[in-house]
């Protein structure tokens, strides 16, 4: 029997010019996702020219090992790339546990109880919320959070709880001499000068202090002199810190930069971790659970080394958002010290977004040049750290056959 189509020269003339209809609407189609794609790189490929024709000139190594400073020619991203580095590692080492348990939470364990339940739902309404906020307001809370620990902990500068740190008052003597004289806290006024107190010289000797009244005439001994104050004096809190150094609450540290990224990106991996554990075939958790194995022993031998190429993805995508983030930096960190290396968790250090925001608002011409330059090692750390991501991702992956 013949369809009627074909018997019918009017409905095949039709038919065949639907046909040609169709496919020039599929060619146009394709020719615009073309024309888009080919802007969009076009349009990346002028920016990055532009930054790197601006600030290839003052891109070498004095640039790569100096600390930041006053004058354009001088200054560097040194004090920028360590902070860079240590706020990323901070973000990494809480997000990947926590954001990797929270998917796993979600999507392998389907809970009995009500308010387990409950609990579930109250979470992924939190975190499919969480996504859309604004990097700004993620300052405001780490402001809050992190940073001041909700008052709960005493304040900036008499924190409740302090280790790894050592105050002194500085003083300057007639020589001129530097004498410290340590102190309990940050918050202890300046001591009451008086003859055997301990005190230390600028080498950090243990010396005992001598104190003269105000009109007394000065020591001829030069070692006598040299650990001598005269009475009714003031110095200067200094603070020095060991590499282990931590207080509560955490001050506008590195560490208190870090936690605010980790809210930052955290939404971003466990949605992507999420989806990584739904593309698991389940036949797989099936045959897992029909050999005896228990829940916790199939998310470890079975859905979670299947996952891990979707997992790293998504921590690659996190990382990245969190290494070009500034906003929520620039509110905690506030006015910082650009030429302060940090050594330890609780060190105020500049971050390189930092750095960057204060050369482009510059008035000077040639620090809008260095910018460029700070934004070239920003992407160069941005690409070492997703080919670090990419490679280890390579190394776990596994066969799911």
């Amino acid at each position: 029997m013949t369809p009627a189509i074909l018997s019918d020269p009017q409905k095949r003339q039709d038919s065949l010019r639907s046909t040609t209809v169709r496919q020039w609407k599929n060619r146009l189609f394709v020719y615009f996702c073309t024309v888009v794609a080919g802007a969009s790189v076009l349009i990346l490929l002028v920016l990055l020219g532009a930054i790197f024709a601006q600030g290839m000139h003052f891109l070498d190594w004095d640039f790569l090992t100096s600390p930041a400073s006053m004058k354009p020619t001088e200054t560097g991203v040194a004090t920028g790339l360590v902070g860079t580095l240590l706020v990323c590692g901070v973000c990494a080492i809480c997000t990947l546990p926590l954001g990797v348990a929270t998917a796993i939470f979600l999507e392998e364990y389907q809970p009995r109880s009500p308010f387990f339940r409950n609990l579930r739902s109250f979470i992924q309404l939190n975190i499919t919320n969480l996504a859309g906020v604004p990097s700004v307001v993620y300052g405001i809370l780490g402001l809050t959070a992190f940073v001041n620990l909700f008052g709960l902990a005493g304040s900036l500068d008499q924190p409740a709880f302090e280790v790894g740190a050592t105050h002194y008052y500085q003083f300057l003597n007639e020589e001129p001499r530097i004498v410290r004289i340590p102190v309990a806290s940050s918050a202890q006024d300046s001591p009451e000068l008086e003859t055997g107190m301990l005190a230390y010289t600028g080498s950090g000797r243990r010396v005992r202090l001598n104190v003269i009244a105000a009109d007394a005439n000065w020591p001829d001994d030069p070692k006598l002199a040299a650990r001598t104050l005269r009475i009714g004096e003031t110095g200067g809190l200094q603070t020095e810190t060991s590499w282990y150094h931590f207080r509560l609450p955490f001050g506008r540290s590195v560490l208190a930069i870090g936690l605010t990224l980790m809210l930052v990106v955290l939404p971003i991996l466990i949605t992507a971790s999420q989806e990584a554990l739904r593309s698991v075939p389940f036949s797989l958790r099936e045959g897992a659970f029909g050999l005896g194995a228990t829940r916790w022993q199939t998310i470890r031998n079975v859905t979670l080394p299947a996952a891990i190429p979707g997992i790293m993805t998504g921590s690659i995508i996190a990382m990245s958002r969190a290494i070009g983030e500034a906003a929520p930096i620039v509110i905690i960190s506030g006015v910082t010290s650009q030429t302060v290396m940090a050594h330890s968790l609780m060190s105020d250090s500049p971050v390189l977004p930092l750095q960057i925001f204060y050369w482009s608002g510059q008035a000077i011409q040639e620090f809008h040049d260095v910018a460029a330059s700070g934004i070239i090692v920003l992407l160069g750390v941005l690409l070492l750290f997703n080919a670090a991501a990419v490679i280890l991702r390579q190394k776990l992956q596994k066969p799911l056959s």
